[in-house]
């Protein structure tokens, strides 16, 4: 928090003041929230007096700081003239929101200011200090008494809060080593010495004294050494000059341009030097190629934020899936009362939000993650008067951002580019006629009938479900590049279908066709859309593996956002690169017409490109506990996974490490074979181990195959929701030979 020493934001919050907190109408009370001194929590109570059983959160468990009456909770709960004094704050996972009303519109911006920063300035810290303060706050944990001392019962608590179990022999050991004093208990400069021991790296000990050949450091000479035949970096002189002017801590060191193993182990923890490759991590493929030739990242059900039979709906659930890149939300819509269509799962107890509630939201949030086009896919069950009422909100929310117009002024042959449309909304749903209509002076009826079942419903194959609905034709006017149609066979959308018109396929056909007719699949997705959708069946919103139907060309994948499962960090991993733009180039031969690519039977082309991936996985540091219970340590057991086309799809598994989550060390190797590395995804998977029953899920990491850095790299690691786990991580070795 050095950045931020002085500031008088920071010094506001550290003082902290009286908000009001927002539950209901009727549950509105006065509490007493300031910042800790370690500027890494957030404490609040009725009183001025603070004790250790008062709530309190972590600035990490923070997803966003929103000021105004943007929540739902203070939408519902409160007057509009209060909107300059509120502010909410979100949290990751599913923790409810803290809705809160500061005295003044200043005191309010204040705080929304000054949280803004100390989460800007958390974010900012490299690995290294992230697990200082991770172990500092262990420290404070164990030391019950506030003495800033530890005794030797509370140096072993200390231990498994950080989730280490040590023999007592071995605890007492190491705490004989550091009191120096020979007090009986350990503080200063004897803490210090304790937290060097549990923060030594030996495996990196090993790797720096192989290089480290000048008087035991490392000269730039040898540190290019380092980068050029581990790392596998054309990295030159100046560039390891560079490198030490960058991370080595010890002005003396440097000086003589030298690397220390501090500075060593500095650099190993930078971003820069992770698993993902930073010049993948920013915008960096060509976004000027048709809409088709993306994969595009999407969602299923965007306004749940749990299951679709009775979870509650949310405006909250489409900012999430914005934030998190996605381009394609979907929108249920029903007529409502008071003449204001509605969103929910129809038919079922999910709770329901205002469509132009839920417009408000996307409009707001759209463009924050990624400048790149919104999908809105609209399952149309209104009648046609709400319809209107839809196009009225999306016309005047939306405004000059709503494609209503095809670009340019003449018929177009084939989609813009996502750069044509960046900050654009573009509606999919039914259109009363071709796109052609719109550039011939005729106009077209007013209303006409479609099935109110869209391709899209869960009951489409119900005939009974089956009765016709009349469509607006303000709605209709508004869809441009996403007609949405059914689909009869690749031959009749070859013959019939112009390239703006979509289908979308259930999971089950889809995965029919990708197995059996990928090839042609693969034909009609180079210049259509295909939106794959989960089953009616996954009541609970599960979700499928996408990876098939990425394969096949398909675009639209659509997964529940709100469900977070290894299907989800598949998707996750995919649109980790390229800026988080939620768009990601395809390989040529999946935007090719003549292309002979078919991943269920390979053959010789320019997408076999046949490497082995060598995968060591040497040790972890810090996993998180999987159980609350002060006494559980987690037994570590790591699972590397290559999905992609089917002959590269493996599994392999690491030993487990009994009782260690603080530094296990496995040491193992594994090598895959891998065919198709374009469209190969690589998973790390953390789970505790139980020989009883199922391991239990501790954090993972995805990444596309071409994303990997060689060498010995820091694979950070994600948790249930998808956030990073704040000082977590595998080290790892990495190495892609040509087979």
């Amino acid at each position: 928090m050095d950045s931020l020493e002085g500031d008088g934001d920071l010094q506001f919050l550290l003082t902290g003041g009286d908000l009001l907190k927002v539950r209901s109408s009727s549950w509105k009370k006065t509490r007493y929230f300031k910042l800790q001194d370690d500027c890494k929590t957030l404490w609040y109570e009725s009183q001025r007096t603070f004790f250790k059983s008062n709530p309190a959160f972590s600035i990490e468990d923070i997803s966003a700081v929103r000021p105004g009456r943007q929540s739902e909770g203070l939408q519902k709960y409160t007057e509009e003239q209060v909107g300059p004094r509120c502010f909410s704050i979100i949290f990751k996972g599913r923790r409810k929101n803290l809705d809160l009303i500061a005295s003044s519109e200043e005191e309010a911006r204040r705080w929304v200011v000054g949280l803004e920063k100390v989460i800007t300035s958390t974010k900012g810290l490299d690995r290294q200090v992230k697990t200082e303060h991770w172990i500092f706050n262990c420290m404070r944990k164990a030391d019950k008494n506030v003495d800033d001392k530890l005794t030797q019962k509370e140096l072993k608590d200390l231990l498994l809060f950080m989730n280490m179990e040590v023999e007592d022999d071995y605890a007492e050991i190491l705490f004989k080593q550091c009191d120096a004093s020979k007090s009986g208990y350990l503080s200063g400069a004897e803490i210090e010495r304790f937290y060097e021991l549990l923060t030594q790296r030996p495996e990196i000990d090993i790797i720096y004294s192989e290089y480290a050949r000048t008087t035991g450091l490392m000269s730039a000479a040898d540190l290019q050494q380092f980068l050029v035949q581990e790392q596998r970096e054309e990295a030159t002189l100046a560039d390891a000059h560079a490198l030490i002017d960058k991370y080595e801590p010890d002005e003396k060191v440097k000086e003589k341009k030298l690397l220390s193993k501090d500075g060593f182990l500095i650099y190993l923890n930078h971003p820069e030097s992770v698993v993902l490759s930073p010049t993948h991590a920013t915008l960096y493929q060509d976004m000027s190629q048709p809409l088709s030739h993306y994969f595009i990242s999407s969602s299923h059900n965007t306004y749940l934020l749990e299951d679709q039979l009775k979870g509650p709906s949310s405006t909250e659930a489409y900012i999430r899936a914005l934030l998190l890149g996605c381009r394609c939300v979907e929108l249920d819509c029903w007529d409502g009362s008071d003449g204001e269509p509605v969103i929910y799962h129809g038919y079922t107890l999910t709770s329901k939000i205002l469509f132009k509630d839920a417009i408000q939201a996307i409009h707001e949030y759209a463009f924050k993650t990624s400048e790149y086009p919104v999908i809105l896919s609209l399952e149309n069950h209104c009648s046609v008067e709400q319809q209107q009422v839809m196009a009225q909100h999306m016309s005047s929310i939306l405004g000059p951002a709503l494609l209503t117009q095809p670009l340019g002024d003449t018929m177009p042959t084939c989609f813009p580019s996502p750069e044509d449309l960046k900050r654009r909304f573009i509606i999919k749903g039914k259109r009363l006629n071709k796109l052609e209509a719109a550039f011939s002076p005729e106009a077209a009826a007013d209303t006409a009938d479609y099935d109110a079942v869209s391709e899209d419903s869960e009951d489409d194959e119900k005939e009974e479900n089956k009765k016709k609905l009349k469509l607006a034709k303000e709605l209709s006017d508004m869809v441009v590049y996403c007609k949405s149609v059914h689909f009869n066979g690749f031959a009749d959308a070859r013959d019939n279908l112009s390239f703006y018109e979509m289908s979308s396929f259930k999971e089950g056909k889809a995965l029919e066709l990708a197995e059996e007719s990928a090839n042609c699949y693969i034909h009609h997705n180079v210049d259509k859309l295909s939106r794959i959708y989960p089953a009616g069946s996954r009541t609970d919103s599960s979700n499928y593996n996408p990876v098939p139907f990425w394969n096949a060309g398909c675009q639209i994948v659509a997964l529940n956002f709100q469900t977070r499962c290894a299907d989800m960090s598949l998707n996750q991993g995919r649109f980790l690169v390229n800026g988080r733009s939620g768009y990601v180039l395809k390989p040529s031969y999946l935007r090719d017409a003549a292309s002979e690519f078919d991943p269920i039977t390979l053959t010789r082309g320019p997408w076999l490109k046949h490497k082995n991936l060598h995968i060591m996985v040497i040790s972890g540091q810090q996993l998180p506990k999987v159980k609350a219970k002060k006494t559980s340590i987690v037994d570590p057991v790591v699972r590397v996974e290559v999905q992609g086309v089917p002959a590269d799809v493996a599994v392999k598994e690491t030993a487990c490490i009994d009782n260690n989550g603080f530094n296990p060390a496995w040491n193992e190797s594994f090598t895959f074979e891998v065919h198709v590395p374009e469209l190969a995804l690589v998973r790390f998977v953390v789970e505790d181990y139980d020989s009883a029953s199922d391991n239990e899920f501790v954090g993972q990491y995805t990444l596309p195959f071409s994303s990997l850095q060689m060498g010995y790299r820091h694979v950070p690691l994600l948790d249930q929701n998808g956030d990073l786990l704040p000082s977590s991580g595998l080290f790892v070795h990495v190495m892609v030979v040509d087979a």
